[in-house]
């Protein structure tokens, strides 16, 4: 029985803060805060409301709530080199409903990222897309099952005209085609929609690739997963004032109506924090992803798209068929205190989704926590330990995570 008291409540948000303390975590879509974006958060901000923008709210008593979010909005053009930011999203999948409320209709074709290709679940028909038009078509992969097969692509858009082609993925290994895709898209008036989610502090950074100078007409994203920020979303263009207008008004009143004001002050003081140190956190995740999956292959795990150099971003894909699948490995890590998540590899069934044979490893946590190569080499023979050798490694890991407590690339020391 669960303690649903106030105290036991309380105990088990401390129980988790202590586990948490101990674990490596390598989940892709998560990250930390500085400890003074979480001091912003703990604020007399998560009691209020803003209804529409700074200067014409629907509420009065905002005038400190609009300079945090003028502010805010400002550093994002900076950081992304937009004409155009909305920051009102309070996750990635709301500033897609935004997006996909103002650009498509029910009679509409939409291109995307399949599932087991990486696609989110919100560009499909389960998600976000799905609940505004049906007809939605996967994709075509080159033979390796990371890359989005170009001339395929290229075909298609001349042959059905889709009216967005949705970019980005949830298993995001390789910088998309952007460039490529660009001309046929705009001869044919497809607009590109670039899904940022999982790599907004990468682009942020000037590391993985810049989607708007490149051709995208919209980025969204989540500013929570490479962005270490607070939990949100955000939408960036360099549209037209008019077609900006329509986009404005998917956010708000389309998606959202207040957008808590707590997690948009912490959100303010995290992008001051990655205009800072972003190029720095995003060169060296890039770096431990490549490491730990050069470790991984050279304990024997399947790492995928190594012909490729494994990956350029922060995460790494790993087939685990051989250990009883992605389902079973992440469950025998998570008992040792390392925390992954299973997940479909290309070459999979979408109903196999309970159970893959693939998983997906994110180093984006661990770097701000300080760790570097040496530590992802660590890392790999832990995770050998586990998984190939069956041993139980919940003290050595707990014992090697006591030496990154600190959150780097902020001024928290």
């Amino acid at each position: 029985m669960y303690e649903t008291n106030i105290k036991g409540i309380e105990e088990i948000v401390k129980e988790n803060e202590e586990w948490r303390s101990g674990c490596i975590n390598l989940i892709a879509s998560e990250n930390v805060t500085s400890k003074r974006v979480r001091k912003a958060m703990a604020s007399d901000l998560m009691h209020r409301y803003a209804e529409g923008h700074p200067g014409e709210r629907y509420y009065r008593g905002t005038g400190y709530i609009d300079r945090i979010e003028t502010g805010l909005k400002e550093k994002m053009k900076k950081l992304f080199s937009a004409d155009n930011v909305d920051v009102r999203p309070i996750c990635g999948t709301n500033a897609n409903q935004a997006i996909f409320g103002v650009y498509t209709k029910t009679s509409d074709i939409a291109f995307v990222n399949s599932t087991p290709g990486g696609g989110h679940i919100s560009h499909h028909k389960s998600g976000n897309l799905g609940m505004l038009i049906t007809n939605i078509k996967d994709l075509p992969l080159t033979e390796d099952g990371y890359h989005i097969d170009i001339e395929d692509t290229k075909s298609l858009v001349n042959r059905i005209k889709p009216k967005i082609l949705v970019l980005g993925k949830s298993l995001f290994l390789f910088p998309e085609p952007i460039k490529e895709l660009e001309d046929v898209c705009k001869e044919n008036k497809v607009k590109i929609i670039y899904d940022a989610a999982h790599v907004l502090g990468l682009i942020a950074g000037k590391q993985f690739q810049d989607p708007l100078s490149e051709g995208a007409d919209i980025i969204t994203g989540s500013t929570h997963k490479t962005f270490f920020g607070t939990q949100r979303g955000v939408i960036l263009s360099n549209v037209n004032k008019k077609e900006w207008s329509k986009i404005d008004k998917g956010a708000f009143p389309g998606s959202s109506s207040n957008h808590h004001l707590d997690t948009l002050a912490g959100l303010a003081i995290a992008t001051n924090e990655m205009l800072e140190f972003g190029e720095e956190y995003a060169k060296q995740t890039i770096a431990n992803a490549k490491s730990l999956a050069v470790s991984l292959d050279k304990y024997g795990f399947n790492v995928q798209a190594k012909q490729f150099g494994y990956t350029m971003s922060h995460q790494i894909a790993v087939d685990v068929a051989e250990h009883k699948g992605g389902n079973e490995v992440s469950k025998n890590l998570e008992k040792n205190d390392i925390i992954i998540n299973m997940n479909l590899l290309p070459d999979e069934e979408v109903n196999k989704a309970k159970i893959p044979k693939g998983i997906r490893i994110g180093v984006q946590e661990m770097t701000r926590f300080g760790m570097k190569e040496p530590e992802m080499e660590i890392i790999a023979e832990l995770i050998k330990k586990c998984i190939i050798d069956e041993a139980h490694i919940k003290e050595e890991v707990n014992k090697f995570r006591d030496n990154f407590q600190n959150i780097e690339y902020s001024h928290d020391n």
